[in-house]
């Protein structure tokens, strides 16, 4: 049985559930989520460090939402009045969930997940999220301003995406020092760390779990498996579905999402992904190499006629030595036009 397995911001959603709950509820929460994302992709892609997994921004700054003031509610209501569709996502799954097992990957927080789940009719069962359940914990006034100072600080410190990095600056080597004191010593010895503790986000390996369970779950084989992702934290799930020899699929990824995908999809509808899960369902990963040679002319005539009206410009291609940096450059610029530079600029 061939299966799609897909991340949900990016692929499906234009948000950053988790960066736009610090813009919208925390003092220059922009800067702080910045800041917390790329020590997060530091940790992951330069120092590689040991039993880090990539996307635990989502754990890192979860005791700062109680600090702030935020409830299960408060999340749970802005997720469902800001989620926003990539166009023609929702209608791409709601015309496959009848043709096919369909599973959604993501590292997003369950409140969000959820809200996804119920505007588009999908089974929550077939989900996988990042578990959050702020109302569980109460804090105390001293730590609450404990936290607040290490917000301050946080926000001070200047670290950039580390995107194609190999090695750190002096600069960069003494913000990284003041980031892993406050979160792997100062708020580790907390009682708030227990708040961390419990948001085991779906990122990295865990992604890669969650195929195998899908897989488990419907008696299939890895190479009936196409995964469609974009961030870095679809690179072991991508790099796991390319090994296994089924379709993973770059959707106007970013580099970290094109070093381990075997295709590239960039385009501004969804269309073109609805045509290649579709090919994919009739012929496997070896009709989507002569799809992908061949694309756009192999597809019929009302496809072609569709593809035209709806995204003229789209690609779909082998990602190949020769031609990784033409795609990297237009995959990125396709995300951030979609949306939007500072969403699109996150790891």
């Amino acid at each position: 049985m061939r299966i799609l397995c897909i991340d949900c911001e990016g692929p499906l959603t234009l948000n950053d559930n988790a960066f736009e709950i610090c813009r919208s509820f925390l003092p220059g929460g922009e800067v702080f989520f910045k800041t917390v994302s790329s020590f997060d992709d530091l940790l992951a892609d330069v120092i590689k460090k040991e039993g880090y997994s990539a996307g635990s921004t989502l754990r890192l700054i979860v005791p700062f939402f109680k600090a702030f003031g935020l409830s299960n509610q408060k999340i749970e209501e802005f997720s469902l009045k800001t989620l926003r569709f990539v166009p023609g996502a929702d209608r791409v799954i709601k015309n496959l969930k009848h043709k096919m097992e369909i599973f959604i990957i993501s590292t997003s927080y369950t409140p969000y997940i959820k809200a996804l789940c119920e505007k588009i009719s999908f089974p929550f069962q077939n989900a996988f999220s990042t578990f959050l359940d702020l109302d569980s914990y109460s804090m105390e006034e001293k730590e609450k301003e404990k936290l607040l100072l290490f917000y301050q600080k946080i926000k001070k410190i200047n670290l950039s995406p580390p995107k194609g990095k190999k090695s750190l600056s002096s600069e960069e080597e003494k913000a990284l020092f003041e980031l892993e004191e406050i979160f792997f010593k100062e708020i580790p010895s907390m009682r708030c760390a227990k708040i961390m503790e419990k948001v085991n986000p779906v990122g990295g390996e865990e992604k890669e779990k969650a195929i195998l369970a899908c897989l488990n779950k419907t008696c299939s084989e890895p190479q009936d498996v196409i995964y469609v992702g974009d961030s870095i934290t679809d690179t072991k799930a991508l790099r796991f579905v390319r090994e296994k020899e089924g379709a993973s699929i770059s959707f106007n990824g970013n580099i970290y999402a094109l070093r381990e995908a075997e295709f590239a999809c960039i385009s501004l509808h969804s269309f073109p992904l609805f045509l290649i899960i579709k090919k994919f369902k009739e012929g496997g990963r070896n009709l989507l190499l002569k799809l992908s040679s061949e694309w756009p002319e192999m597809l019929e005539k009302e496809e072609r006629k569709k593809l035209k009206q709806l995204a003229p410009e789209s690609i779909f291609v082998k990602v190949e030595k020769e031609n990784f940096p033409f795609i990297v450059e237009e995959s990125e610029k396709t995300r951030k036009k979609l949306r939007g530079k500072i969403i699109g600029a996150l790891g």
